[in-house]
């Protein structure tokens, strides 16, 4: 049975209502007319006042009539027409203190706000030619991959934030993406990384922490840009970025996107994906506008579960079979691994700023997912580990169906709304100034999956350790006799049914207030509380089997506390406490089977953080540092069996704490740099007997990144900028008993490139350039081999 005959359409009525929602309370205020034509009375000023007012100066046109050489004061003419001397001093775009959080809940920049926040500016991105999410993450620490556990598995980004579960705590434009999907990253204009319990904020989950993308949409400016790049493993990319003007209050935007490539060091692993994102905005530079903008990614790519993970007789914790002879270009999977994905997203973002005072913004998004996906699992076993340090290792089989009869393939098909409404209050009391959030926050989640069957899977489960063969002779999917009706077995005694349907709402408030006592102090409270409801059925199928129909509500509430302490427009001291709660039933989209009959009446998982910084953005912004220490707990931590994919409720607790540092920014003239470090000390600390005083699994102790370039001869016809980096992660554990380990990775990453006069510019990168056996997405009993060395040419234009 082909996979294109299995696929299912979704009605787009869910869309349209989620749009409408957005829509319908825009048009009302945007029929509102300023007719006063008074000056305004300004807001008390606040740290985010001082930098809208700084970029607004920055934007104000002014004519330089000396200074040809770019050095010293600049002769400028003033609006009225005199002359006065300046000193010009330029923000470095590598100094991310300054950067906007981009959601309206977080109105501060990264400077002001009291939380560890990473930041992947634009320019950063373009040196090192970024074409994933997943590839911006590098230059973060703390950030870990993962590609799910169980039945089935998940591929698509899952991500780990301070070794904490992250995958449903991906947002664009603070509103979050339920997709699973792997995402390309041409419509990025940066990504954010807030770090620790968010649930004030972005609602139930985000332990470790939340990541924000921010996307390019249209503004006051006409530009049109193209790229195309080539290189080692097939690559082929190109990308266009079209923005213009219609009027005065009018732009439009359009970015796209077309990829084809195989990933150089693994056999069969490819991605063949293309994505379009128009935007337009209604009100430019007006006290109201309204934006919307459509996404949209196609993308066919081959899953890559890794290489299973072994233990050497004799050795302490087991080890990737690549440590031990085994090609890193083995894969495991067969002709019928597919992971084909449609991403289809439609949002709509009201600012209306109401008065100097007041705010409100309204954000609505629909959203509609589509993936066939089918992977072989490999495991092995105490057999095939037998064999492989025996003296005939090419007698070793590994099993490629996992350990609970599967993962078999299935068609998923999912639809989500969500809208969030709030207000930003600015006002003083006496002496006192204030800052009030308030909102409410609406989501519903829908999923629905066909499991398909293989007609003989005895033939797929058993392929050679050494040299597997992705061919497997008469295999077939959704024909046979074993399993009727192409019915397949979904474990947790739920039995043979046709279909499995997961849905989930959200209905959230929350509150917050920040309070300038004194000029250079401040205090910020808040909370959200949330109502969740979430349900699981299991239906169709053999009759004889009871339908299975599960559910979960949970009403949480997430406090957060903050002091604050500002001397001066560039320097922040801050103290933050925050909790957040992850329910049983929160990942429907992006788990293999979000409740069963064992689980679902678990507790959620309570986290808490407690954590010091200081951020100082010196040198009239060029450099930006930052410092933190941190504790992070984590309670009623649930576990996944990756033999069985039974979740489990460990009632461990867990907690890491560290040090995390960083400077960005302009060291010296044409000299820019980035880079990051962080200690970790983590440990489970009560529950199972086997996992107490053990390291958490998959946080590292010590993980680092720079990056850095040199422009010489900038504007000249022999300019020429180069530049590089390196990426370290020391070895981490995969289970939470210790048992197995991943090696330290390191890699080695350089640019070098080329301006020809204004508008064209010529690049080239290199990744690993060691050729470093490294691992990225890591599993509890397997690890996925990255990428080997690999060189690409870019070729990119701007007008």
């Amino acid at each position: 049975m082909s996979k294109h005959t299995i696929r299912r359409r979704l009605h787009p009525a869910p869309l349209a209502f989620g749009l409408a929602l957005g829509c319908g309370s825009a048009f009302p205020a945007m029929a509102a007319d300023d007719a006063t034509g008074k000056e305004p009375v300004l807001p008390p000023r606040t740290p985010a006042d001082a930098t809208k007012a700084a970029t607004t100066k920055a934007a104000q046109p002014q004519a330089v009539l000396t200074n040809p050489k770019g050095k010293g004061p600049e002769l400028v003419k003033e609006n009225d027409g005199s002359e006065s001397e300046h000193w010009v001093v330029t923000a470095s775009p590598m100094n991310t203190l300054r950067t906007p959080i981009g959601i309206s809940r977080m109105p501060q920049d990264v400077l002001h706000t009291p939380q560890t926040i990473d930041v992947v500016p634009q320019l950063l991105m373009q040196q090192q030619n970024v074409k994933s999410l997943d590839e911006a993450l590098k230059n973060v620490p703390g950030i870990t991959a993962s590609v799910g556990e169980g039945e089935g598995g998940m591929a698509g980004d899952q991500f780990l934030i301070r070794g904490f579960a992250a995958q449903n705590d991906i947002y664009e434009n603070g509103l979050r993406d339920f997709g699973v999907y792997t995402r390309d990253s041409f419509d990025y204009d940066h990504v954010t990384v807030i770090k620790g319990p968010s649930s004030q904020v972005f609602g139930n989950g985000t332990t470790g922490g939340a990541i924000n993308i921010t996307t390019k949409t249209p503004n006051d400016q006409n530009h049109i840009g193209a790229s195309f790049s080539g290189g080692s493993g097939a690559y082929y990319r190109g990308t266009l970025d079209f923005s213009h003007k219609i009027t005065d209050t009018i732009a439009v935007r359009v970015t796209g996107m077309g990829n084809e490539n195989d990933m150089v060091g693994r056999d069969a692993v490819y991605s063949h994906r293309w994505g379009i994102a128009p935007s337009i905005i209604f009100g430019l530079g007006k006290k109201i506008n309204y934006t919307i903008e459509y996404f949209h990614q196609t993308d066919n790519r081959i899953p890559d579960y890794g290489v299973p993970v072994v233990t050497k007789p004799g050795a302490s914790y087991g080890k990737p079979v690549t440590e031990y002879g085994v090609r890193r270009t083995t894969w495991y999977g067969t002709t019928f691994d597919q992971d084909d994905s449609n991403v289809d997203m439609l949002t709509g973002r009201l600012k209306w700023e109401v008065n100097p005072h007041i705010t409100v913004y309204n954000d609505t998004r629909g959203g509609m997912y589509s993936r066939y996906f089918s992977a072989s699992q490999e495991s092995c076993n105490a057999t095939c580990t037998s064999a492989l340090f025996s003296s005939h290792p090419e007698t070793a089989l590994v099993s490629r169906i996992g350990g609970v009869g599967g993962p078999n393939p299935y068609q998923q098909d999912d639809w989500s709304v969500q809208n969030v409404s709030s207000a930003v209050a600015n006002f003083n009391t006496g002496g006192i100034k204030h800052q009030m959030i308030a909102g409410v926050d609406i989501e519903h989640i829908y999923d629905r999956r066909r499991n398909y069957a293989y007609n003989n899977p005895s033939a797929r489960q058993w392929a050679s350790l050494l040299n597997p063969t992705a061919y497997v002779p008469g295999l077939d999917v959704g024909v046979g006799s074993l399993n009727p009706n192409n019915l397949v077995n979904i474990p947790n005694g739920v039995g043979k049914k046709e279909w499995k349907t997961s849905a989930a709402t959200d209905v959230g408030a929350f509150f917050s207030e920040q309070a300038w006592l004194t000029p250079w102090f401040s205090v910020k409270a808040g909370f959200r509380w949330d109502h969740w409801s979430s349900n699981y059925n299991a239906t169709g199928g053999v009759a004889t089997t009871p339908d299975t129909h599960l559910g979960q509500k949970q009403d949480t509430f997430n406090p957060n506390v903050s002091l604050m302490y500002t001397p001066n427009d560039h320097a922040m001291v801050y103290f933050n406490w925050a909790e957040s709660t992850t329910p049983m039933g929160l990942y429907v989209t992006n788990s293999s089977e979000p409740l069963s009959p064992k689980n679902s009446k678990f507790q959620p998982e309570r986290s808490r953080l407690y954590e010091l910084g200081a951020k100082y953005s010196a040198f009239h912004d060029r450099i930006g540092f930052t410092a933190s220490v941190f504790r992070l707990e984590k309670g009623n931590s649930m576990l996944t069996d990756p033999s069985t994919g039974t979740v489990t409720d460990s009632g461990d607790t867990q907690r890491n704490q560290g040090v995390e540092l960083s400077v960005s920014g302009q060291i010296l003239k044409n000299w820019n740099m980035i880079a990051t470090y962080a200690k970790y000390d983590s440990k489970t600390t009560g529950g199972t007997a086997a996992d107490i005083g053990k390291q958490v699994q998959y946080v590292p102790r010590n993980q680092a990144t720079v990056w850095t370039t040199y422009e010489i001869a900038p504007k000249k016809p022999y300019n020429l900028t180069v530049g590089g980096g390196v990426t370290w992660r020391e070895g981490v554990f995969l289970d939470p008993a210790n048992t197995a380990r991943v090696p330290a990775n390191v890699e080695f990453d350089a640019v070098v490139s080329h301006q020809f006069g204004p508008n064209w510019k010529i690049a080239m990168n290199g990744y690993n350039l060691a050729n470093r056996l490294n691992y990225g997405n890591l599993f509890s009993n397997r690890v996925t081999p990255s990428v080997g060395r690999s060189f690409l040419f870019n070729l990119s234009m701007t007008y």
